[in-house]
This record gives structure tokens, C-alpha cells and sequence, in this order.
């Protein structure tokens, strides 16, 4: 049982992985072909509108990834989990189908008009045919972590005699005071990482020489959304998304802190150390003396419960994967923050785009962010741990029973071989519509 399920959540974690690299760019892509678009018609300006179109092409290509690598994981929750789909289709089956029936079917609906319907409609028309994309997109996005909120947190819900969840309020599954932080979280770490893609793309632009026009622009929108979102990620979302971690699971946090013992005078902050779970303390560590305690309840003194105040199997099953996540994420943000706000001040002084070192160092960070959103939900679902629903379904409860792990391993290689072969089929198109670029205009530097 224990290698089934083993195969059962590395495959599910491999496949919703990888899928993820997609719609991550394509939410926040969206709002920035939008604020493109938006200028194009308030300015009349040409370059505004060839870089909605060459954006436009990247999104859609995400989103074609985005659709043929989630189709597999829909069809995973009635192979490898079908006894969590018995237990909780009547919940999570709603906000997974209205995601599919009305966000997905908007976005894609109005992707081909968007790409291809411009001379028909007109460009006011045109815009607004991006910004139900961006509202679809940004829709789907809501659902998905509705319904993850409620399997962080379960509101609205009776188990029946059978054991089968059922929804008796339906408006808490959006009242869900997970989801609200979680959402807002998500979406500006989506816009981080488009932000991040559009300002390298427009530093290789201008390191190479190349559209250097076009290099300017994209590089400017990029900082100037990316020291928003990045700061949005940090405060408040991520403040308020932490604050829900200490209040409706005392124990992840702990976990994730590397707070094994209790401080009753306050807890340190833990810049760096590395969990020893056998002994209970963190190695080499460096850490600020109570920090976390003012973070997190604005009291220097205030005491925050370490894992010795819970029962050893209601702890986080991967503590060391669980506090290396946050951590990366943490760290990987802070980053972020520093580097958009000295590409902001060389901006504005006029001397951003002769700035060497900071072009490459933007064009270098671009996979990063990507990285930060990965661990961002690992630290997620580690924290949940060992629950599907938090404290009510126990992950083993929910895997099925009658596949073997032979055949999840067998479908997991193939999934890494398929999966090999798109993404390097995805990196080639990709690359191609970025040597190409955006179309040839003549523009005055002054206008950038």
C-alpha cells in the first residue's frame, strides 16, 4: 500500500508539476496583452498594438499546453484517486466542473477571435475580446484554488453516514477564508513570472541588438508590473496566506518555520539551517531572535507552538521538503523585490537600458520565477500532509485501491517521455516566435 501510493502521488505531482509552468504565464501574460492593448487605443500608437500580437502568440501556445497537459490530470482523480472522488465529487466536482464549463470555454472561446479577429472586429472590440480572455483566465484560476481552499480548510460540508462529503452551503465554498489570500497570492505570483518573461525577453532584445525598439518597451512594462506584483506577492497576500497557515494549521507552520520547540519568549526568525527531523532542531542555522513572533502577531513576545506541542502523526510527513519549499520561495521573493526595485531606479534615472549587468542579470532570473511558484504549491500540498482534506481524509483514503503501482509507474515513465518531448517541441516554437519578434515598425526612442 505504501509503494502504491508512493507512485500514486509522485505521478500526480510530476503531471500537475509540469502543467503548471503554463497557466502561470498565461494569467499574468493576459493582463499585461490587455494593458497593451489598452495603450494602443488611447495612444493610437502602432508598437503597442505589434506587441499585443506578438504576445498574443506566446499565450496561445501556453495555452494549448496548459489544455493538453491538464486533460490528463482530470482523468488521474478517477484512475490513481477515484476513493477521493467517491468521498468528495459532491464538492470539489462542482467548482472543477464550473471551471471547465465557464472559464475554460470563455478563455478559449474567445482566444481564436482574439487572434484572428481583429480587421472583423475593430480594435475596441479586439480589446475587449482580450479582456474576457484575462477574465476567463483569471476565473479558472478562482475555481482551481476554491477548490484546493477547501481541502486546505473545509467549510460548508456533512459526511454522510456512506463517508461521502456533501455541500449543505454553498456561497461558504467562496467565503472560504483560505481562498481569498490564496487567490490573490497565486495571481500575483502569475503575474511575477510574465513580468519576468517580458522584461528578459526585451534585455536579450536590447543585449543582442536585435528589436531593440520593442526591447525598451517590453522591458520597462516588465519592471514597473514586476516590482507591483513582486511586492503584492510579499505584503499583503503572502502576509495574510501565512497568517491563515498559523490560524487553521498551527502544525504546518511549525514545519515550515523549522520550529521544532516552542519559545516562550518569542520566536527567531530562520534566515538559514537545514532540519535535522531525527534529532528535532535545525544545523548551522541563522536566525533573528523573535521576528516571527512581531510577523506574525505583531507582539515581539507572543509565542508561537513548535511541533513538540503536536502529536507526532498529525506532523507534516515531509518536514525537510516542506521547510525547504517555503524557504526557497521566501528567499526567491525577496530577490525579486530587490532586483525590480534597482531596475526601477535605473529606470528612472534613465539608465536602465545601458546597464549591462542588470540586463543580464533580468534575462538570467526569467526561469526563476517559475521556481518560486512550483515551491510556492509544494509548500501547499506538503503542509497538508498526510490529508487530502485537512483533517478529516487521510491521503491514503482517497488513492485507489485496485491500481497497482506497476501500473503507475509504467504510466508515470511514459508521462516523462511525452512530457520530454513536448516541452522541448514548446521551447523550439517559443523560440522561434522570439528570434522572429514583433513586427518591424519604425519608432521614435523617445516614445519608449
Amino acid at each position: 500500500m505504501e509503494e502504491m501510493l508512493f507512485y500514486d502521488r509522485m505521478q500526480f505531482a510530476f503531471t500537475i508539476t509540469f502543467h503548471y509552468l503554463f497557466p502561470q504565464l498565461t494569467m499574468g501574460l493576459s493582463l499585461i496583452i490587455v494593458y497593451f492593448k489598452w495603450k494602443y487605443l488611447k495612444t493610437k500608437e502602432e508598437h503597442y498594438n505589434h506587441a499585443t500580437h506578438f504576445w498574443m502568440k506566446i499565450f496561445a501556445l501556453n495555452f494549448a499546453m496548459g489544455v493538453v497537459t491538464g486533460i490528463p490530470m482530470e482523468f488521474q482523480f478517477g484512475t490513481n484517486w477515484a476513493k477521493f472522488s467517491e468521498l468528495t465529487g459532491g464538492i470539489i466536482g462542482q467548482t472543477l466542473a464550473m471551471e471547465g464549463m465557464f472559464s475554460f470555454f470563455l478563455e478559449s472561446s474567445f482566444l481564436g477571435l482574439f487572434l484572428f479577429g481583429e480587421k472583423l472586429l475593430g480594435h475596441k472590440w479586439h480589446f475587449v475580446t482580450g479582456l474576457l480572455i484575462m477574465i476567463g483566465s483569471w476565473a479558472s484560476g478562482f475555481l482551481i484554488i476554491a477548490t484546493h481552499s477547501w481541502m486546505q480548510n473545509p467549510v460548508g460540508y456533512e459526511i454522510l453516514e456512506n463517508g461521502k462529503f456533501v455541500l449543505n452551503n454553498f456561497q461558504a465554498l467562496f467565503l472560504n477564508p483560505w481562498l481569498w489570500p490564496s487567490y490573490l497570492h497565486n495571481q500575483a505570483a502569475s503575474l511575477v513570472t510574465s513580468s519576468f518573461v517580458v522584461a528578459g525577453i526585451g534585455a536579450f532584445y536590447i543585449l543582442s541588438k536585435k528589436n531593440v525598439t520593442f526591447g525598451k518597451l517590453f522591458l520597462k512594462t516588465g519592471v514597473i508590473f514586476g516590482l507591483i506584483s513582486s511586492i503584492i506577492v510579499a505584503v499583503p497576500t503572502g502576509d495574510l496566506a501565512a497568517k491563515n497557515v498559523v490560524k487553521y494549521q498551527p502544525v504546518t507552520f511549525a514545519a515550515m518555520e523549522g520550529i521544532f520547540h516552542t519559545e516562550k519568549k518569542g520566536s527567531e526568525i530562520v534566515l538559514i539551517g537545514q532540519p535535522d527531523v531525527k534529532d528535532k532542531k535545525l544545523d548551522n542555522k541563522i536566525a533573528v531572535p523573535n521576528i516571527l513572533s512581531f510577523l506574525t502577531y505583531g507582539n515581539w513576545d507572543q509565542e508561537i507552538k513548535g511541533l513538540d506541542q503536536f502529536e507526532e502523526d498529525l506532523h507534516p510527513t515531509n518536514i525537510s521538503g516542506l521547510y525547504y519549499a517555503y524557504h526557497i520561495m521566501v528567499g526567491l521573493g525577496t530577490v525579486f523585490i530587490g532586483l525590480m526595485v534597482l531596475s526601477l531606479f535605473q529606470l528612472i534615472r534613465g539608465k536602465l537600458f545601458e546597464t549591462k549587468w542588470l540586463l543580464w542579470s533580468l534575462m538570467f532570473m526569467m526561469p526563476f520565477p517559475y521556481i518560486a511558484n512550483t515551491t510556492g504549491w509544494y509548500t501547499a500540498e506538503l503542509g497538508r500532509q498526510p490529508w487530502l482534506v485537512y483533517n478529516l481524509l487521510r491521503t491514503a483514503a482517497g488513492a485507489s485501491p485496485t491500481v497497482s503501482s506497476g501500473n503507475t509507474l509504467f504510466t508515470l515513465l511514459g508521462f516523462i517521455g511525452l512530457y520530454l518531448l513536448l516541452g522541448m517541441l514548446f521551447l523550439l516554437l517559443v523560440g522561434k516566435i522570439i528570434n522572429k519578434g514583433p513586427h518591424k515598425v519604425e519608432l521614435s526612442t523617445e516614445k519608449i
